[in-house]
């Protein structure tokens, strides 16, 4: 099962990460004034991420691939490391939708 791990940044923002079951990071949040956004952020994941119309796949300047995770907004909620190939983007957007939904809270 996933987890999100919330943190403070050196700037006294709140951020979240995604960790899938083994342990890696697959998705980051903005930073965050309050905690209560952090926290409604989370809650966004949780509801947006199986919807596969939800992510933004892309094409870095290095050709590199990732994702962005968006609400039904349109806001980004969370962005994927950078990926080799775009099998592993799509394989790091499946995560997201298994790990995401059920994932606990962890408050550091």
């Amino acid at each position: 099962m996933g987890k999100f791990v919330i943190t403070t940044r050196k700037n006294g923002e709140f951020q979240f990460v995604l960790k899938a079951s083994n342990g890696e990071i697959i998705l980051v949040s903005e930073g965050y004034n309050a905690k209560a956004g952090c926290l409604n952020g989370i809650d966004s994941v949780k509801k947006n991420s199986p919807m596969d119309d939800r992510y933004d796949r892309k094409k870095s300047t290095n050709g590199k691939f990732y994702f962005n995770l968006k609400a039904t907004n349109g806001q980004v909620i969370g962005t994927s490391e950078m990926y080799e190939a775009e099998s592993s983007r799509d394989n790091g957007i499946e995560s997201v939708k298994k790990n995401a939904p059920d994932a606990t809270v962890s408050d550091q």
